[in-house]
């Protein structure tokens, strides 16, 4: 065995079953970020690219760790951004979903605690995000969309920025039993 699974043997990662999240956390503060990815943007233009709603999936990943509520908050937040948009029902929800999946997957692997993999790892899932939304638009609806890789990665750039605050501020709103 190697050190690290030696030590994850030793000192499994931490859980924080002890912790319940407010119900603000789980439904009010996912509805705002998701109307203001709506609304926002109709009234001041240059926030455009900042995408809420997926920080708010990765977020919630990254904290609790675990890979099947993960899926679910993804999913729920996916439909819901699809609802309010003018896309086709499902396409954010199948993409948030995996975001999800695989963001508490990575979860349970690395330090998620460290600002420098925070900031890689929204910037990581921001690319997927977007990435993968294009090749589910041109698979399932045949739009022939362009990629934009430049602006891609400023854009993720970006929202990993406002990743970190946002994180530390949803990070003062859980509350130990």
């Amino acid at each position: 065995m190697t050190e690290y699974t030696e030590r994850l043997l030793e000192n499994p990662p931490r859980r924080e079953g002890g912790e319940r999240l407010r119900i603000a956390w789980l439904i009010v503060i996912p509805l705002l970020a998701v109307l203001s990815q709506v609304y926002v943007p109709r009234f001041v233009s240059f926030l455009a690219y900042l995408e809420l709603p997926l920080l708010i999936t990765v977020h919630f990943a990254l904290s609790r760790r675990g890979p099947i509520s993960a899926v679910f908050y993804g999913m729920s937040i996916g439909l819901v951004q699809d609802s309010l948009s003018h896309q086709p029902i499902g396409m954010f929800g199948i993409v948030k979903t995996l975001v999800g999946y695989f963001a508490a997957s990575v979860s349970m692997r690395f330090d998620v605690e460290n600002p420098i993999v925070t900031f890689i790892l929204s910037f990581f899932f921001y690319f997927f995000h977007q990435f993968f939304y294009w090749v589910l638009d041109r698979a399932l609806l045949a739009q022939a969309i362009s990629f934009d890789v430049q602006q891609t990665l400023v854009f993720g750039l970006l929202n990993a920025a406002v990743a970190l605050p946002l994180f530390r501020v949803l990070d003062k709103l859980k509350v130990a039993r």
